[in-house]
């Protein structure tokens, strides 16, 4: 059962950890990493690392839940409720949802209230999402919006890049299965990774994305070194670490389509211990290039 339990973030690297850019490119490489494997097995996270049909679900999660807090008669003012309300949702992205929803069980309880159970919070905010974002998906459906206006620039450059390496892809998703495998195929994606999409189930503890890699290392009896991994939150980043992978951050400014990193998850997801990160993959084809022949130079 160890495995199935998603762990709470441990720093690795410390703020002063040293950084370089490959030349010319977005890419930061972390502590002079060099990579030296040939990669076989490449795991994805999926919303701010491939997917942004969900861009903008932080401004619902919060104010629901400073919603939820409100009603326990707290003095405390909504804005300082917000700001408490983001702290811990950012600290546990990449999580499955379910843990957020737990954590504002708790803060309710905290507060004197008698909280619902963690899953009634979840069905509230998935509701409330998915009202948000049907416009988005029904336009997908439609063919009125193209995916490549709602993934990470340069997702489908980098799929193709790795397709071309021959290895096989996979997908471990925080947010409920049914609606990955949807969104999946209305991003046409559904070619790159096949039956391997993976996502929450309403029994959390039943799924955990270290699960999935240790499925992975079994199934094809590989070691954990020909493991690359991609993710904007810091549960796969150190799950791949913890097996010897490479962790590549995806620093994605999910909103601003900047091409700039954003600044909180970068210094998160270096302090998680990823080996290098990215803003998005505009310099997809140096990456891959970088990740399978740094280590021939």
């Amino acid at each position: 059962m160890s495995d199935q339990i998603e762990h709470d973030f441990r720093q690795v690297n410390t703020a002063d950890v040293s950084t370089q850019f490959l030349s010319n490119s977005s890419i930061e490489v972390i502590d002079s990493f060099k990579p030296t494997v040939d990669f076989k097995h490449v795991l994805f996270d999926f919303d701010g690392t491939l997917s942004l049909v969900r861009e903008g679900w932080v401004e619902i999660m919060v104010p629901m839940m400073v919603g939820y807090l409100s009603e326990t008669g707290t003095e405390e003012s909504p804005a300082l409720l917000s700001e408490i309300c983001s702290e811990f949702v950012m600290e546990l992205t990449g999580k499955q949802t379910i843990y957020q929803m737990i954590r504002l069980a708790e803060e309710v309880k905290k507060r004197g209230g008698t909280p619902l159970e963690p899953l009634a919070y979840k069905a509230d905010y998935s509701n409330r999402l998915m009202k948000q974002i049907e416009s988005r998906r029904e336009k997908l459906r439609s063919g009125e919006m193209p995916p490549t206006e709602a993934v990470v620039p340069g997702s489908l450059e980098l799929l193709n890049c790795l397709r071309e390496r021959d290895v096989q892809m996979y997908l471990a998703s925080g947010t409920d299965e049914q609606y990955v495998r949807e969104e999946v195929e209305l991003l046409q994606l559904g070619d790159y990774f096949g039956r391997h999409v993976y996502g929450a189930q309403e029994d959390y503890k039943s799924f955990s994305k270290a699960q999935v890699i240790q499925n992975i290392l079994a199934d094809n009896n590989v070691d954990g070194a020909t493991l690359l991994g991609f993710g904007d939150g810091y549960v796969e980043i150190q799950n791949v670490r913890d097996v010897g992978g490479t962790a590549i951050a995806v620093a994605s400014d999910e909103t601003g389509r900047s091409g700039k990193p954003d600044e909180w998850k970068r210094e998160r997801l270096i302090a998680a211990g990823s080996h290098a990160v990215v803003p998005d993959y505009q310099d997809a084809r140096q990456l891959i290039e970088w990740l399978w022949n740094s280590g021939q130079e």
